[in-house]
């Protein structure tokens, strides 16, 4: 799920908080670090959970209208086609995401019904619905689309939701697209009667090594990395350069340095794209202008010592 340009981000974010406050113990930091990588994961359950309330929510507005006395035919028996969609059963019965939910005691939504009530009514007035309701094709690829259709362009969008998860925890903004993208590919792989795998945090262990190793080198030579601007910067003193930036600056030095199966060229890419996304729109050109210069100098002295094929 986490990607070392996402892992990048969330060392980048924890390191601009060391940058601003300079705290004595980096415990905490290691704390957050790590809460904000596994967090991750928790916010993949919320998203999953959600169908799952939606679905629950379908069965028991069925019943309710079943129940009712008065009414047209129409109302007393709404359309089934939200409780029976496959992916939406299978997700429902689950062991692999009532156990993940249970490990971490979570339970998403309990308390916060509203906004499922809220999406369930966009959805079933929504014309996706309509159309998937009215088509006489049975099978779990139809299933599969119409999930992913309601996910990408009713709920993932939702501002409403947005909020909400924002106030629940303020890096789930930055997970919310990696997330979503990985809910419309979980969904894909969802099979009638087949045990639901879910996906892990990251594909190699050594990633979340990778991540907090990259913390603390550039925390450690904070001082020896940061002084390095000086001079590199002609038009700008070094307390004038976007924290943010000096941040990606470190970072990239740290991994020309210190991280030696690491091609200098990985590198120099993921900053200067992670820029993209988090700084303004020239700082790509300043970052990069910056790197290069840096680069130059330590080819120079003959301080980068890369080991294995293609890692300069």
């Amino acid at each position: 799920m986490l990607t070392r340009r996402h892992l990048r981000i969330k060392v980048m974010q924890a390191v601009f908080v060391f940058h601003r406050q300079r705290p004595d113990d980096l415990k905490e930091l290691e704390k957050f670090l790590n809460g904000s990588m596994t967090q991750t994961f928790v916010l993949f359950l919320y998203m999953l959970q959600l169908l799952v309330k939606i679905h629950e929510l379908a069965e028991q507005r069925f019943k309710l209208a079943q129940d009712r006395f008065t009414g047209s035919e129409a109302v007393k028996n709404p359309s089934r086609a939200l409780i029976e969609n496959k992916v939406l059963i299978e997700l429902a019965k689950s062991p692999a995401l009532k156990e993940a939910l249970k490990k971490r005691k979570l339970d998403p939504w309990h308390l916060d019904s509203k906004y499922v009530e809220r999406l369930y009514e966009q959805i079933v007035n929504d014309k996706i619905f309509v159309m998937y309701a009215s088509e006489e094709s049975d099978s779990i690829k139809k299933d599969q689309n119409f999930v992913n259709s309601i996910f990408s362009e009713i709920i993932a969008p939702d501002d409403e939701l947005m909020s909400y998860l924002e106030d629940a925890n303020i890096t789930w903004m930055d997970d919310y697209p990696l997330v979503n993208t990985e809910i419309i590919k979980f969904v894909r792989k969802i099979k009638v009667n087949k045990e639901i795998k879910l996906p892990e945090l990251v594909k190699d262990s050594e990633d979340i090594k990778f991540a907090m190793d990259l913390f603390r080198r550039t925390i450690l030579n904070h001082d020896e990395l940061w002084n390095r601007l000086e001079g590199k910067t002609p038009n700008w003193d070094s307390e004038r350069i976007a924290q943010i930036d000096a941040v990606m600056i470190m970072m990239a030095q740290c991994e020309f340095l210190y991280f030696p199966s690491i091609p200098v060229k990985v590198s120099l890419n993921e900053y200067l794209e992670i820029s993209k996304d988090y700084s303004s729109p020239k700082s790509r050109i300043f970052i990069n202008g910056i790197l290069d210069n840096l680069l130059k100098q330590f080819q120079k002295d003959d301080m980068i010592n890369k080991i294995g094929r293609g890692t300069m």
